[in-house]
């Protein structure tokens, strides 16, 4: 854990998981902005998980696996050193990342739904896209998934439903709600897995499209509103490549933290 950022409330806090992106030299300071200054203003912690490679294990059976070991369940000890050593509220953790760290908040979205209450990721792809035969936990590289990060890869929404489901076997409990950025750019994570990222989850949390609201939040901009917009909506950015900026105040308010 790169930094615990802790403000202080007469109540126990929120916790905020925020992974870094596949730039495996990212500024850290870079990544907080927009975060801490809230999280002393309403009162939440911080929480900076780094990869040993920079880039998350998404693609081994382990990480994608409710407590199979690898990078998720290093995040979810994470928490719990949170909830244990700060008094932080269990029911109320988010999670959000760009890039890798946008695969990783889809990863433990299906392995963890039980830890984690809400996401929001900007160029990601859907959880277990990124599977690789043969990796391993603690592989300093687990592997690249052209397939996948080519938007290649296309299922039904009942079959990424079905596959997301299948990571945590017997958990009928509520699922993270959900909300996804992706430009219409993106070449190293092309768009289509947005589309598909869009049908796994609304199998997995059962919603259906409702309708669009074009230029929000900003011009350029349209949400993909499902059911009543409260599980999960999708961000389409217009000529945004890899990947969309992070819009902190838009994640807090999809929380509740702000």
């Amino acid at each position: 854990m790169e930094q615990l950022e802790k403000a202080i409330s007469e109540v126990p806090g929120s916790i905020l998981s925020r992974f870094r992106t596949f730039v495996c030299h990212l500024d850290l300071t870079e990544i907080a902005l927009g975060y801490a200054q809230s999280a002393d203003t309403h009162g939440f912690i911080i929480i900076y998980p780094t990869a040993p490679a920079g880039c998350w294990d998404v693609a081994s059976t382990a990480s994608l696996t409710h407590n199979g070991g690898g990078d998720s369940q290093t995040i979810v000890n994470m928490v719990k050193y949170a909830e244990t050593h700060y008094g932080s509220d269990l029911d109320r953790v988010y999670m959000t990342g760009s890039s890798f760290g946008a695969m990783m908040t889809n990863v433990l979205a299906g392995a963890y739904p039980d830890v984690f209450k809400a996401g929001t990721l900007y160029g990601g792809v859907p959880d277990g896209c990124f599977y690789v035969a043969g990796a391993t936990a603690g592989m300093t590289s687990p592997g690249w998934n052209n397939q996948c990060s080519g938007g290649k890869l296309i299922k039904t929404a009942q079959q990424w439903g079905d596959q997301v489901r299948s990571y945590y076997p017997g958990y009928n409990g509520t699922r993270p709600k959900m909300l996804i950025f992706h430009g219409t750019a993106d070449t190293t994570l092309y768009y289509a897995n947005f589309g598909e990222e869009l049908k796994e989850w609304s199998n997995v949390l059962g919603v259906s499209f409702s309708h669009n609201e074009t230029n929000t939040p900003i011009s350029g901009y349209t949400k993909m509103i499902y059911g009543d917009g409260t599980q999960l909506v999708g961000v389409s950015c217009y000529n945004v490549g890899h990947t969309p900026p992070i819009r902190p105040s838009d994640d807090l308010a999809w929380f509740g933290l702000a």
